[in-house]
């Protein structure tokens, strides 16, 4: 009987100088500058066109407005009295080194962030239990809705009856101005939620809490953040009419004080001011988004 094939390595049936001609594995060298950062540029080709449009709009924007304002244009609108860029930016520089400009925004975001965070504790529970239960939407929904149409400014003079100083009044405003649309967007995230889920949820043992949880709440998320962003803007809209009419001190009673003094630069520095605040808390917002539901980044 034969002995049974001994099954060797093929370096062992290699001989000696064949193995050493092979010499030992090359070592895999890091991928250099360039190349790191053309794969950066690929991968990020898309955000960086953005950026560029953006800043090159911006910048188109700048040079019309400081062609219509030094050349005094006439047409439909009148550009005789409107600042131009130069003096907005010296305005700018001015008001940088004054502690009471820098006091009119501090008021005006803690304002913001006061009436926003009270509207959206209220306005995203609510929104879901009145999206899951019948009866809660019942009651509640005519009211909201009777209400919702009201503009901010129409509650101006029933907010300070209702408060007993100007800052809460104020608050109260950004808080309404805000939780309409929180209110509305979770309500209709709630009714978008797939059936299906919630009876598979159900059938696997599923109770009322789990279900709310892990189905109608990561459901609604996306229709949650957009009423988010909607109402942030809307309490932007509502705390500059408030600080106009009713208030002292914010970024609104900073621009209207500059309309009474006929300071046109200061106008205009106070609505870049409320343009590019507003921009940041949206910003925020949807970095948060993003932050929560990482399966929607793209």
């Amino acid at each position: 009987m034969s002995s049974p094939a001994i099954l060797r390595h093929p370096e062992d049936s290699m001989p000696a100088t064949a193995i050493a001609e092979t010499g030992p594995e090359p070592v895999a060298t890091p991928p250099s500058f360039g190349t790191l950062a053309l794969r950066w540029y690929r991968l990020n080709r898309s955000g960086l066109r953005a950026i560029a449009i953006g800043i090159t709009s911006l910048l188109a924007f700048l040079l019309v407005w400081h062609l219509l304002t030094t050349y005094r244009v006439v047409f439909f609108v009148r550009f005789t009295n409107v600042p131009s860029p130069l003096a907005v930016y010296a305005s700018f520089i001015k008001a940088i080194h004054d502690p009471k400009f820098l006091m009119h925004i501090v008021l005006s975001c803690r304002r913001i962030l006061v009436g926003f965070s009270l509207a959206a504790i209220i306005g995203v529970p609510l929104g879901l239990v009145m999206g899951r239960f019948k009866l809660v939407h019942e009651v509640i929904f005519p009211v909201a809705e009777v209400l919702r149409p009201i503009p901010a400014i129409a509650w101006v003079p029933m907010a300070i009856m209702l408060w007993p100083t100007n800052e809460q009044s104020i608050v109260y405003i950004t808080f309404l101005g805000s939780f309409f649309p929180i209110l509305v967007n979770t309500l209709h995230g709630m009714t978008l939620v797939d059936p299906v889920l919630v009876r598979a949820a159900q059938c696997l043992g599923a109770r009322e809490r789990s279900i709310f949880r892990e189905v109608y709440f990561p459901a609604s998320l996306p229709h949650i953040f957009t009423g988010l962003t909607v109402g942030m803007g809307v309490a932007w809209v509502s705390l500059i009419a408030a600080e106009m009419i009713s208030g002292q001190y914010g970024i609104g009673y900073f621009t209207w004080e500059a309309y009474s003094l006929v300071q046109y630069a200061d106008i205009a520095l106070g609505m870049i001011a409320i343009g590019v605040l507003g921009l940041g808390s949206s910003l925020l917002i949807r970095g948060a988004g993003q932050l929560v539901m990482p399966w929607r980044a793209k």
